[in-house]
This record gives structure tokens, C-alpha cells and sequence, in this order.
């Protein structure tokens, strides 16, 4: 697994509420590459809190599309495919279907693991899941497309 993390060598500066190392009031989630995808560690604050003592689907939503973006961004880079002119990102989040299938802790870190299942220029399909306890609790596919600022 790599030491530095996709978020710090690609994009330090971002401010992203999920993934942004620029954000103080953000998640902060760093994706580390390791094999064929991405993988990182989440520990939800008290704040994530559904009501009923569970991890909010909300937050689950928001690290799956983010550790996604990584292993998205990640494949852009080793494939050479940078940023359009003018744009911070290669790819923006065109969809996300997300699956939550067992209660997540609040109280406890999960697992993140993302890995890219198609990629051209134009577009990428990204699996994630959110594990605890080496069960998925949640699973999302997301699309991702090329980002080209519009006028």
C-alpha cells in the first residue's frame, strides 16, 4: 500500500467537505492505493449520528463518492489523462447508486475499498463498498465523467 496518500499527491489543496486536506471542518478522508483499487480508513464523529445510533446514510454517501473520485483520479493520472484546461479535477461525479445493506457503527472505524471497473477519456465506472468487521455494510457504483468547463 502506498505512504502517501492520492488526496496529498494529487490534490492538497482541495477543499472537498469529504476528501479535502484544505478543509478543516471536513471528513478528511485519505485513499491510499493498494493493488488494483483504493483503499482507506473512516471513523465517524458523534455528529454522523442517524438518530438511532448508526452511522448517517448521508456521511456513507459522501466517503463512498469520495474514496470513488480517488481511485477515479488515481486511474486518470497513471493513464495520463490530466484536468481539462481550467478545471481542478479530471473527472466530476455524473451518478451514484448507493446500496445500504447493514447498519454501520458510529462508534467505530470502517473500511473503504474502491477499485475502477471501466475507464476511457470520456468516462470511468467505479465500485466502492464500506466495511465493518470484514462485512460490507453499504455499496455504491459510481459514474464519473470527463469535466470540461462550460461557459
Amino acid at each position: 500500500m502506498s505512504l502517501v496518500s492520492v488526496q496529498q499527491r494529487l490534490y492538497p489543496e482541495s477543499t472537498c467537505f469529504g476528501c479535502g486536506l484544505a478543509n478543516a471542518r471536513g471528513l478528511r478522508l485519505q485513499s491510499f492505493v493498494d493493488g488494483e483499487g483504493v483503499r482507506a480508513t473512516f471513523t465517524p464523529w458523534a455528529e454522523h449520528d442517524n438518530g438511532v445510533g448508526f452511522l448517517n446514510g448521508g456521511i456513507i454517501s459522501t466517503v463512498l463518492d469520495c474514496h470513488s473520485g480517488a481511485a477515479a483520479f488515481h486511474e486518470a493520472d497513471m493513464r495520463g489523462w490530466p484536468p481539462a484546461p481550467g478545471s481542478p479535477y479530471p473527472y466530476v461525479t455524473a451518478g451514484l447508486t448507493v446500496a445500504f445493506l447493514r447498519p454501520a457503527p458510529l462508534h467505530a472505524a470502517c473500511e473503504l475499498r474502491a477499485r475502477v471497473t471501466d475507464a476511457d477519456e470520456d468516462q470511468m465506472l467505479v465500485e466502492a463498498e464500506l466495511l465493518w468487521e470484514g462485512k460490507q455494510r453499504a455499496i455504491a457504483t459510481s459514474h464519473w465523467k470527463r469535466w470540461r468547463p462550460r461557459r
